[in-house]
């Protein structure tokens, strides 16, 4: 009998050239101006995808249309005029986010067959844009990197539906690949730890109780089957194992509920509320649910909890950033990247 050698797809067989490989960061997106009608443009896109909100009915686009869009982006446009980048003069996603696709490129820069390019999945620069710049440049294989730890519809797979239908228009599509979630890998645990660990080792104070505020989600998307909530619980519980401490001293929450339904518990700006009423006068919280620095870690949590915590009662007041581009940060990416590049590269 004769035994066939299984083939080696960790290298290109001898004297083949390997395919362009492009990657592609995506995050969620971000207003182009800090005004009304930039914020208008990205909530109307945003609040549009039937991901996000389900119900795309009669009703909700009267809402939509009618209240708000004609509301609620003047009001947000203030809190993004808090945290822009005005020397750049654009958010700090997408500086943070276009910083983390140039430090990967120089990351994997021994691989010169691999191009590295970032995308919102609202806004700009569009995901169709930068998909179509990575073909012009050869890339045959497609590996798309949503930047979100924990899973849900909402946002990792409203990155591969909008892929998918950028695909869908090609006669030539390329062969793509999609990173998996990487909530409970060690690697990003550890990358967390530390960066909390640091952060803290320069404070002035020694917080009592570290709260670990993750992005919600209406309870029904979870009663459906969305395994978003089982994830952020998975990445608590395992910073709590490699920080060595319990639920009494590292909690988790939910923020930016919006709308009138029941969203994940607990809230987090309620849990500032009832811990500063409670005698809890020092904490800190870290947002592992974003990969980078936004309105909602930088105005919601480092600005607007921050005041809910100190007018109940509450001291001292730290928020812990995001793993942007720092160093484990990127480590982490790069590791992540290239497991699944294994057989491209």
């Amino acid at each position: 009998m004769t035994v066939v050698s299984p083939i080696d797809t960790s290298k290109p067989a001898a004297g083949l050239t390997p395919e362009r490989v492009g990657i592609l960061l995506v995050n969620l997106g971000t207003p182009d101006t800090a005004d009304a009608r930039g914020v208008r443009v990205y909530l109307k896109e945003f609040l549009s995808d039937p991901r996000v909100i389900e119900n795309q009915g009669l009703l909700w686009k009267l809402a939509l249309n009618g209240i708000i869009l004609r509301i609620r982006p003047a009001r947000k446009a203030r809190d993004y005029r808090k945290i822009w980048n005005t020397v750049a003069d654009e958010s700090p996603l997408k500086t943070i986010t276009r910083a983390q696709a140039d430090k990967l490129a120089a990351g994997i820069a021994d691989h010169d067959h691999v191009e590295v390019d970032w995308a919102m999945r609202y806004g700009n620069p569009s995901i169709a844009e930068r998909i179509e710049a990575l073909m012009a440049l050869g890339c045959g294989r497609l590996l798309v990197v949503p930047l979100y730890p924990q899973y849900s519809a909402a946002t990792s797979a409203t990155v591969c539906d909008e892929v998918f239908r950028v695909l869908g228009k090609m006669r030539a599509q390329p062969t793509l690949r999609v990173t998996p979630p990487y909530y409970d890998d060690p690697t990003y645990i550890d990358a967390l730890a530390a960066s909390i660990e640091t952060h803290l080792s320069g404070l002035s104070f020694q917080p009592e109780i570290i709260v670990a505020s993750f992005h919600g989600m209406p309870q029904k998307y979870v009663d459906k089957g969305d395994p978003y909530e089982r994830h952020c619980m998975a990445t608590t519980e395992a910073l709590r194992k490699r920080l060595g401490l319990d639920q009494s001293r590292l909690l988790l929450t939910f923020q930016s509920r919006f709308g009138f339904d029941e969203w994940l518990q607990p809230y987090t700006d309620k849990t500032m509320e009832k811990l500063a009423k409670d005698g809890v006068r020092r904490v800190a919280v870290v947002t592992p649910g974003f990969a980078a620095d936004c309105l909602e870690t930088l105005e919601e949590i480092a600005q607007e909890n921050a005041e809910i915590f100190q007018h109940n009662g509450g001291e001292h007041f730290s928020f812990i950033p995001c793993l942007n581009d720092s160093e484990a940060g990127m480590d982490m990416i790069r590791q992540l990247v290239l497991r699944e590049l294994q057989g491209w590269i």
